[in-house]
């Protein structure tokens, strides 16, 4: 009994010491990120049969907090902002509108210069050229042909579980043969604005050469995130438009990569990603060119 005793005093002793050993080697670490310059941000498309638009703004830290007047005060004035289609060279004007008593920035046509102004082209190429700041930033971007089709568009019940209220919009589609096809598609619920999806490019290296049908998720704001109202069904009573993008693989890869960035955001376990940036000079951002085809269906109620 009086060695069991004893044993027991040398175990407790032996797992006191151990915690004061493993306490004393823990050590605060705290680490001073030094603040970064401020980058500019480009968020710039074009269209077929649109006009072309640029979106400048300054970069913010990562760890700032964000409102809409601190947006608003990122934007970026009195750019010098032209872009070319090989033939015409036509210089953006600066505009801006107000929302919800916030006002936005972007550089369009200048309606007081239409001689050089143009809208995008299919199977078309355009440069852009941003002079700020002391600064020179260019880009280039494609507007393809129209190479993925829409066949048909049509809805079904989203589950047997789902209140029946609750559709899923479905598209049949065809790719042509031949790697190399990238899309990025939205959708319009009724008089909301376009959204593109939860993943909302893709390439064609499953289905190149075939037609398919898939379900298309509903599009939604990213900055208001996911909630019961905007998942990936729709009602019936909605009209839903469809947009289906061709696009370049420099807006391919930024959107692939921007998305993934999107996704793993507040997961500690998921690998560091660089979104692709087609902006030289430093910048951030994308210059994009669209080839959309659109699509329009009512849902009954």
């Amino acid at each position: 009994m009086q060695l069991l005793l004893s044993m027991r005093i040398k175990v407790v002793f032996t797992f006191i010491s151990l915690i004061i050993l493993v306490s004393s080697c823990e050590k605060k670490i705290s680490f001073k990120l030094d603040d970064t310059a401020q980058k500019l941000v480009v968020e710039a498309s074009i269209e077929n049969g649109q006009a072309p638009t640029v979106v400048l703004s300054n970069s913010v830290d990562y760890f700032s907090q964000i409102s809409p007047s601190i947006l608003e005060s990122s934007f970026v004035h009195g750019a010098d902002v032209s872009i070319s289609n090989g033939t015409l060279t036509h210089q953006l004007k600066e505009y801006s509108y107000s929302q919800d008593g916030y006002t936005f920035y972007y550089y369009s046509i200048d309606s007081s210069n239409l001689a050089t102004a143009f809208a995008g082209e299919l199977n078309s190429s355009y440069s852009l050229k941003i002079n700020t700041n002391g600064k020179v930033y260019n880009a280039t971007t494609t507007i393809p042909q129209l190479t993925k089709k829409i066949d048909s568009l049509y809805w079904k019940r989203a589950s047997d579980f789902l209140p029946d209220s609750l559709v899923a919009l479905m598209i049949t589609a065809t790719d042509p043969p031949g790697f190399g096809d990238y899309v990025r598609y939205y959708t319009k619920d009724n008089s909301d604005p376009f959204y593109p999806g939860i993943n909302s490019v893709f390439d064609d290296q499953i289905i190149d050469g075939t037609t398919y049908t898939l379900q298309v998720d509903r599009g939604y704001p990213r900055n208001l995130g996911l909630t019961k109202d905007n998942l990936i069904y729709f009602n019936k009573g909605d009209t839903v438009t469809f947009k289906l993008c061709n696009i370049d693989k420099a807006t391919f890869d930024f959107w692939r990569t921007m998305e993934f960035s999107y996704a793993s955001v507040g997961n500690p376990f998921s690998s560091p990603t660089k979104v692709l940036s087609n902006i030289s000079g430093n910048g951030l951002g994308y210059f994009a060119g669209y080839a959309a085809q659109y699509r329009t269906i009512i849902i009954p109620k």
